[in-house]
């Protein structure tokens, strides 16, 4: 049996993903530990896995509920203040992560791709780790533009300009925490890196994105691995069914995530524009919203507005979905065949939009866009060359292996100190 740490963003939704591979791993005999600031502790729920405290000094209880608001307002001002978090989690986990690796008495580490200290900590002590994109793969690749960028894909010139300079400018904004990377490399005697993607495992990367839905990749390593979905075979206790909803066998379902589910004048518009097409809404806003703004967008045309439901009890009967774009959420829609309108708002999410709207999966708006707008995007969604190239991704999707099939990469690369080779049959879009 061994020990691994998981070191991952406090947010809810790398959290739920890399709890499932910490499940299948702990089925195996292993033991897993989640590695964080205090905060963090709650979003780890199954009690088959360990979490250990770090930072108490630093990030006591209770200040992860002020990154999170930045990351929910990433903009203006607010995006700089963001970016100081993020580094100054950073420098913390790569400060105190030695020591607890050494309490624990770590064998392997799970890093996730967005927190790069955990890479950095496990090279440096000569530790094996895989590396876990939750979200679109920060890999890249001449050609192809950021994740977090907008851009279609093209070949033309012009495109390829765009890309280059929008990464130009990425790195420039990311320069506090491209500094604090900087400088752990060089302590723990590391060749000089500044960016995520400088931060991977050699030995295995595994990814929730199916190929098949990413745009056109030519250089990825041998030892990437996208596995579809990782996901817990239940859901939560706090979600509510749908048969106690007012809601017909068909409708709209609407969700912005567990970061972006407070913004009420977006939902606000979403049931205008469901109002306008004689369309049944369910909106699921994560618990960001009180009782008197879910009344108010069932005023305004939703037919019901919760907290929590089954996301993909929710898709599997919905005619369409609108989304903010979240990976979880659209690959979800890609298992059940739903078009996708997406309203892209921070991260990856305009990245995920592009593709949406490569593969032809579904329609984009964003977050300015009048309601009539939205409602003449959401009919468009009625065609039915959407829900064909949607059933189209569903067979190598499922066939990914997902949670189950990361467990047993992980199993491979952490046990053995080996590189772990793609097996091309699985992973052919």
């Amino acid at each position: 049996m061994s020990h691994f740490a998981v070191v991952a963003p406090a947010l809810y939704s790398h959290a739920k993903a890399l709890e499932a591979l910490a499940v299948c791993l702990v089925a195996r005999g292993h033991r897993v530990t989640f590695v964080h600031q205090v905060d963090a502790n709650a979003l780890v729920q199954e009690p088959s896995i360990g979490f250990f405290a770090v930072g108490h000094a630093t990030h006591p209880p209770g200040r992860q509920a002020r990154t999170l608001s930045r990351l929910a307002s990433p903009s203006g001002l607010g995006l700089f203040a963001m970016i100081r978090d993020l580094a100054e989690t950073t420098d913390m986990l790569a400060h105190e992560l030695p020591a607890a690796f050494e309490t624990l008495g770590i064998d392997g580490v799970i890093a996730d791709q967005m927190e790069p200290a955990g890479a950095l900590v496990a090279e440096g002590l000569n530790l094996p780790f895989v590396s876990v994109a939750c979200a679109l793969p920060v890999n890249r690749e001449q050609g192809l533009p950021l994740p977090v960028m907008p851009f279609r894909f093209a070949a033309s010139e012009r495109a390829q300009g765009m890309y280059a300079t929008s990464e130009r400018i990425y790195d420039r904004l990311m320069g506090r925490h491209a500094r604090v990377v900087e400088h752990h490399a060089r302590a723990f005697g590391l060749s000089p890196r500044r960016g995520l993607h400088e931060c991977l495992s050699p030995l295995a990367q595994i990814s929730q994105t199916p190929l098949a839905f990413d745009f056109p990749r030519e250089a990825l390593p041998d030892t990437f691995h996208a596995v579809g979905p990782l996901r817990l075979p239940k859901a939560g206790s706090s979600h509510r069914r749908l048969a106690e909803l007012p809601l017909p066998q068909r409708f709209v379902f609407a969700s912005l995530g567990t970061l972006q589910g407070h913004r009420f004048a977006l939902f606000k518009k979403i049931a205008q524009a469901c109002k306008r097409q004689n369309k049944a809404l369910l909106i699921a806003h994560c618990g960001k919203l009180d009782e008197m703004q879910e009344a108010a967008l069932v005023r305004a045309g939703a037919t019901a507005a919760v907290d929590f439901v089954d996301q993909r009890e929710a898709l599997a009967r919905a005619e369409a979905v609108i989304t903010h774009g979240g990976l979880n959420t659209v690959v979800d829609a890609i298992d059940t065949a739903t078009p996708m309108l997406v309203v892209p708002l921070a991260f990856d999410q305009p990245g995920v939009a592009a593709r949406v709207l490569h593969h032809g999966l579904g329609e984009r708006a964003f977050a300015f866009s009048r309601p009539a707008t939205l409602a003449r995007k959401l009919a468009r969604l009625e065609a039915p060359d959407h829900g064909e190239r949607l059933t189209a991704l569903q067979a190598p999707l499922r066939a990914a292996g997902g949670a189950k099939r990361a467990a047993v990469i992980v199993e491979q690369a952490l046990t053995t100190h080996r590189p772990v080779v793609t097996e091309s049959a699985h992973e052919t879009p």
